[in-house]
């Protein structure tokens, strides 16, 4: 079941609405096949085990990290496969919140006196779906933020662009490909003048759409996002209307979509994250400055946090220091993964909710 979770772990965040699953088949005790599911949902991971195996199936064991599908959509349902095939055992993780398919495989393998096994690996598997869990059981989507500041808490370096080194960077990008949208702000596309997409080699396919939150249009034609908008997806939500530059922004593939305001005039961030959901994303990153941090922090919006922590003190030459909002919301929370250590700076991951 392990080897089946790193099978989900592959196209986690590219997916689409599917839950990324990881399949593993065993004959006489040796993996014969392996599978996941597809980039976009489609094929599930199971038909992808089923169909790479070069061996006869009768009389096999499948492994999946979630209950196979038994519902028949797009494709037809995963239980069918596996009643075809003859397989001996199927052993799964997690139920599949998914009402069409909840707790309905045991029956139908039962009735064709297959044997089930459920629960391997719970706890691990349990984490891996929370994104997936929530977005079949509440209105706002999975959000985790990405954060880097230095060894004293500052977020900018007054002399270099870059707070942590190279192996944080490319750690971040891939962060990226596992989420399946980006959320910032223009204040940091004005300031900072991001790609914000997945620049590493074999995975830039995986670049996250990109939301941009943009009260009074204010973020510049030329910007690199906007110049980038046909090749990656973007989308702008605004409040204050402005013609000429939503028809210019429109004219350069920006998808435009009016939020309403808060009590504070800034938009609406609940109404935000459940326009993304209903614009099909689950798996939302948030990367902007600490402002807007604070605020989606303040309103109970954050899952995960991802904090890249340099081994540098800047001192004079840092800017915008966040330490009283690592202490208040941070603090007393436990890292729910291991510290990961990047040559000298360090990954920590907070569990927020």
């Amino acid at each position: 079941m392990k080897l089946a979770l790193n099978q989900a772990k592959k196209n986690l965040g590219n997916t689409n609405q599917n839950p990324s699953v990881g399949c593993i088949i065993t004959k006489n005790n040796s993996v014969i096949a392996a599978g996941a599911t597809s980039i976009k949902g489609r094929p599930h991971a199971e038909h992808n085990a089923i169909i790479f195996s070069k061996e006869k199936l009768n009389g096999c064991e499948i492994f999946s990290t979630l209950e196979p599908c038994s519902h028949h959509g797009v494709t037809p349902p995963c239980t069918n496969k596996i009643i075809k095939k003859k397989f001996k055992k199927v052993y799964f993780s997690l139920m599949d919140p998914d009402v069409r398919s909840f707790n309905k495989s045991s029956k139908i393998f039962n009735k064709k006196k297959i044997i089930v096994n459920k629960g391997i690996n719970y706890k691990s598997i349990k984490d891996f779906y929370r994104s997936y869990f929530k977005s079949k059981n509440e209105i706002f989507p999975f959000l985790s933020c990405k954060l880097a500041i230095s060894k004293d808490f500052y977020t900018i370096d007054k002399k270099n662009k870059w707070i942590t080194n190279n192996y944080s960077r490319a750690r971040g990008h891939l962060i990226r490909a596992e989420h399946d949208c980006l959320i910032t702000s223009s204040t940091t596309i004005i300031k900072d003048n991001p790609e914000l997409t997945c620049r590493i080699d074999g995975l830039k396919y995986t670049s996250p759409a990109r939301i941009i939150l943009d009260n009074k249009l204010k973020i510049p034609i030329k910007s690199k996002i906007i110049l980038e908008a046909k090749k990656y997806k973007t989308i702008i939500f605004y409040n204050k209307l402005n013609k000429k530059k939503i028809r210019d922004l429109k004219g350069l593939n920006v998808d435009m979509y009016k939020i309403p305001l808060d009590e504070e005039g800034n938009l609406d961030l609940y109404q935000a994250l459940i326009t993304s959901k209903e614009l099909g994303y689950q798996r939302i990153l948030l990367e902007s400055g600490g402002k807007l941090i604070s605020n989606f922090l303040n309103k109970n919006l954050i899952d995960d946090f991802k904090l890249f922590v340099s081994n540098k003190n800047l001192g004079k030459n840092g800017m915008n220091s966040i330490k009283k909002i690592i202490n208040f919301y941070l603090r007393h929370k436990i890292s729910f993964n291991e510290k990961v250590n990047l040559f000298g700076d360090k990954l920590i991951s907070y569990k927020i909710k």
